[in-house]
């Protein structure tokens, strides 16, 4: 199965997550959440690197953290 994803040039949602991540060293899916306002965070991180960014995702404890890497 194919997975669509949208074109970060078209899709706000997108550019949100990507400027918030830009400005933070590093994110909680919450406050991703939080800052970007949005939802289905583990979907957007799967659509960015789609579009070519490196994502890193760690778990601490019970906490997810995503960095940007590029």
């Amino acid at each position: 199965m194919i997975m669509r994803y949208a074109d970060i040039n078209n899709s706000p949602r997108l550019l949100r997550t990507l400027r918030v991540l830009k400005k933070n060293k590093e994110l909680t899916t919450l406050g991703i959440i939080q800052k970007a306002r949005v939802c289905a965070v583990s979907a957007i991180i799967s659509e960015l690197r789609q579009n070519g960014f490196s994502i890193s995702c760690k778990r601490r404890g019970d906490k997810w953290y995503y960095k940007l890497e590029n």
